[in-house]
């Protein structure tokens, strides 16, 4: 059973989310502050966070900021509607997804669902998936069995969303793949209007792997198609 922890200073939105989590089949636990979440975080064995932005003592983007530092448990990000600065703070910071407030609980336990799969690569039954094998392309190598990408023989720290989209990019590379395909295969979700999450993940990779040994461009936009990993 996996162990949620619910982070947000209103009680009474945590009670009822809280309720609909535990019939859906997840542990929660519930956090009020941003020091409270911060500290259950990182001692209480969660598998996934949600995290509200405004909350006081340590707003939500601090707590992520925190968190980062030592470990990447999926979190998923509460934020104001309409507020797409939250959304993009959020995913700059690591964030692996976003919903803004209020939000549908159905919706909310499906964006879990997708990302704890993305986590634990297993579908949501538990089911082992396909055997696991070694991407390599140049200077980058992943495995695909414990999700861990390595640059030059030298790991790089990836959130499982970041690393989904990067492996669905390299088993695509040199070919374009739209960001609605994106959305599809990394995210497990269709992609909505304005929304901007694949195109953070995408500026993180660029980050964390660089350009390519010559120099080139290693994930290039294609306006107006989508995203190519580029063959050296």
């Amino acid at each position: 059973m996996n162990r949620i922890l619910l982070a947000d200073d209103d009680i009474e939105l945590c009670e009822m989310l809280k309720q609909y989590l535990e019939v859906e089949g997840f542990q929660v636990g519930l956090a009020h502050d941003g020091e409270a979440a911060l500290n259950q975080a990182r001692i209480g064995d969660y598998d996934l966070i949600v995290l509200d932005v405004m909350m006081p003592q340590l707003n939500g983007f601090d707590v992520l900021r925190e968190l980062r530092r030592d470990s990447l448990m999926p979190v998923l990000m509460l934020t104001a509607r309409g507020e797409d600065v939250d959304s993009i703070v959020g995913l700059e910071l690591g964030a692996d997804d976003y919903l803004p407030k209020p939000c549908n609980p159905r919706v909310l336990v499906a964006r879990i669902r997708a990302i704890l799969r993305r986590a634990q690569s297993k579908t949501e039954h538990g089911k082992e998936t396909e055997s696991p094998e070694t991407l390599k392309l140049s200077d980058l190598e992943i495995q695909t069995g414990s999700r861990t990408v390595t640059l030059d023989g030298k790991p790089v720290a990836m959130t499982s969303t970041e690393y989904s989209v990067l492996e669905v990019l390299l088993r695509e590379a040199g070919h374009v793949v739209s960001k609605e395909e994106l959305s599809d295969r990394a995210l497990g979700r269709e992609l909505t209007r304005y929304d901007r999450s694949i195109d953070m993940h995408l500026s993180s990779l660029r980050k964390k792997l660089g350009p390519l040994a010559n120099g080139e461009e290693r994930i290039k936009t294609v306006r107006g198609v989508g995203y190519q990993y580029t063959h050296s």
